[in-house]
């Protein structure tokens, strides 16, 4: 019976140590990891935005796949929110601020306890990438939250591993979401032709990037210097491509609302009759044009259409790569002539 009292009396004490153990815990605590995102803020805000697309990075969802998500009418934006229940229990996150392509802040709450704040940043960086924070945090830890950490080693070792793969995750998608891209051959159609200004220039086809682009920039300032109204969007014409050698010949065109008498020697004005084309749109990445090309190709003749002799072959770009970040955006149209 002594013994029995006595063993009571140990556990009481240990107990009680236990809990003062457990009281004398701090009352709060930040979480936080950073992972460099090989994908624009803008994408990688539009996967964290929206909770639908929450299970597509989730590292939660990973190790638990039958949890059970609710989505309610808006999960985007600020009052956006979703809630889940799983083996450890239930809980809720909401949307309460944003800033778009740069932070969000959200409220993440675990069954009936106080919610915690979850904050994210987005930081653009000099090649393109995103450098992502991803943070939580809360001053007013539950008493059991405070029990579990103690013994898990804090909440460091509970929460950042599951942040780490969620950023690696994150990564994955935002990635995969630059690289989407469609290619449509749209059949027959009539260009509108229109005057334009050009320059004009042979290069190899290894180096037609380059110089597509100073081409292009040098028509844009001569434009803007001459308050000279731009009527859509550039476009190369291509007059020549030598592809035993490697060779092209090209202008780069910004089509304009009349003719232009030009200043400049190497800027000329020209002018496209309307033409009959096979017209093929590109949604994507710039280095899939060689693709769109070949499938533009490759509908001519297999729908009993014959090329026009040294009728136009144009490339036109709506989106201004500068303006919009994401490759998948961008939109090239191809127009084939024929006759």
């Amino acid at each position: 019976m002594k013994f029995l009292k006595f063993l009571l009396l140990i556990l009481l004490v240990i107990v009680i140590g236990l809990a003062i153990y457990i009281a004398v815990q701090p009352n709060s605590f930040e979480v936080t990891r950073e992972k460099t995102i090989d994908a624009p803020a803008s994408v990688v805000y539009d996967n964290l935005i929206d909770y639908k697309k929450w299970p597509n990075w989730s590292p939660w969802l990973e190790k638990e796949p039958d949890m059970t998500l609710s989505f309610p009418d808006q999960t985007a934006g600020v009052g956006g929110s979703y809630s889940w229940e799983g083996k450890d229990g239930k809980g809720k996150m909401t949307t309460v601020s944003t800033e778009p392509n740069a932070s969000i802040s959200q409220k993440i709450q675990f069954d009936d306890y106080e919610p915690s704040d979850i904050n994210w940043t987005l930081e653009p960086t000099e090649d393109g990438k995103t450098k992502v924070s991803w943070s939580m945090s809360s001053d007013k830890i539950p008493f059991m939250f405070k029990g579990f950490a103690a013994f898990m080693g804090g909440f460091d070792k509970m929460i950042g591993p599951d942040f780490d793969r969620g950023l690696e995750l994150l990564d994955s998608v935002a990635v995969a979401d630059t690289k989407k891209y469609s290619i449509e051959v749209q059949g027959v159609t009539t260009h509108g032709g229109g005057f334009y200004l050009y320059n004009t220039t042979s290069a190899k086809i290894t180096d037609m990037e380059p110089k597509m682009s100073e081409m292009m920039g040098a028509l844009h300032i001569y434009a803007r210097s001459n308050n000279i109204t731009m009527a859509g969007a550039p476009f190369t014409n291509y007059l020549n491509w030598d592809e035993a050698n490697g060779t092209t010949t090209f202008s780069c065109c910004y089509l304009t609302t009349d003719r232009v008498i030009t200043t400049n020697n190497d800027i000329l004005t020209g002018q496209l009759e309307p033409f009959k084309a096979v017209k093929t749109v590109l949604n994507g990445n710039y280095e899939h044009l060689k693709e769109a090309w070949d499938k533009a190709m490759a509908y001519i003749p297999a729908n009993g259409l014959e090329f026009a002799e040294n009728g136009p072959m144009l490339e036109v770009y709506p989106t201004d790569p500068s303006q919009e970040p994401n490759p998948a955006n961008w939109v090239t149209e191809i127009y084939i002539a024929v006759k």
